[in-house]
């Protein structure tokens, strides 16, 4: 009975809130901190003293740890970095790979389901043009309050894109891979790749918190489909939190799809991904033998 009343409650507020919705020029600003977390520990950080570890969060926390502006009217959205003047040197060597899988500007139409991303990969602009996917979310009555928002929780099962950084792991970091994972890795250590040790899970779980007092099918990153704006997402290691919305705002902002770079499919644009990793892996080898041969001759 509890349960009933609450998902009535919630109808008669999105009936009620659809009324101030309608008009044409309707457009809001969405706010999000979004952070992933990384276990050191996994990457060799088990032998390094407390003071380096510091210092290596500290440089990685400017591509752990982003801000984000989710605009959006009745139909479109386009989610942007809220971006900030780093310090020279932030994020080290790492951080500049990391930036070769981060995304721009992602543009999503919920009425054409029409994706568009502006990406940057190795110096090279590429516009990622694809069908907006929705995933099977199971509606649950648990609520919960941000801010001044009453949320309703929703899970799914989300397939994960292979070259998803945020997602890497060491081979063997699940408990249930580890055996598993120490008979490959023995093989794929005389290799001497260090690609070989890292791994991207097929799927992970998504919680999702969505408020139906701003009932709009939308939500940060490429997630949107539930009755009412994504306020909170947590998915394997990241979690996304809106901190702040404005809603009609004096100054209206143009959705504008992004338009520049060399237009591909993510399939497309994963195979090219795929092709550079083959050829730094060559490099990488090439050099490493180069060494060992010189070796041998002397």
């Amino acid at each position: 009975m509890k349960n009933s009343l609450q998902i009535f409650a919630s109808l008669v507020l999105v009936c009620f809130c659809t009324i101030s919705f309608a008009q044409k020029d309707f457009q809001g600003k969405a706010y999000y901190m979004s952070k992933t977390t990384m276990d050191l520990d996994q990457w060799g950080g088990r032998e390094m003293t407390p003071e380096q570890k510091k210092r290596i969060e500290e440089r990685m926390k400017s591509f752990l740890e982003k801000e984000y502006i989710l605009t959006f009217n009745k139909e479109e959205s386009i989610y942007k970095e809220d971006e900030k003047l780093e310090a020279p040197g932030s994020g080290g060597r790492f951080g500049g790979f990391a930036s070769s899988f981060t995304g721009g500007p992602k543009y999503k139409n919920v009425k054409s389901k029409e994706l568009l991303q502006d990406q940057e990969f190795f110096g090279k602009q590429f516009l990622i043009k694809d069908e907006l996917k929705s995933l099977e979310w199971k509606m649950g009555t648990e609520t919960k309050q941000i801010g001044q928002y009453t949320c309703f929780k929703a899970t799914a099962t989300k397939t994960v894109d292979e070259f998803d950084w945020r997602s890497m792991r060491r081979r063997g970091d699940r408990d249930e891979d580890k055996k598993e994972a120490e008979k490959k890795n023995d093989s794929l250590k005389k290799d001497n790749d260090p690609m070989n040790e890292i791994e991207v899970p097929k799927t992970i779980e998504v919680v999702a918190w969505y408020t139906p007092q701003v009932p709009i099918n939308q939500g940060p990153d490429d997630y949107w489909g539930l009755p009412g704006l994504i306020l909170e997402i947590n998915a394997d290691r990241t979690t996304i939190l809106c901190t702040k919305i404005v809603m009609n705002p004096e100054e209206k902002e143009e959705i504008e799809k992004p338009k520049k770079g060399d237009e591909v499919t993510k399939a497309e644009y994963n195979e090219i991904i795929t092709k550079k990793m083959q050829e730094m892996r060559e490099m990488y080898g090439g050099r490493r033998g180069g060494r060992s041969g010189g070796g041998r001759r002397h």
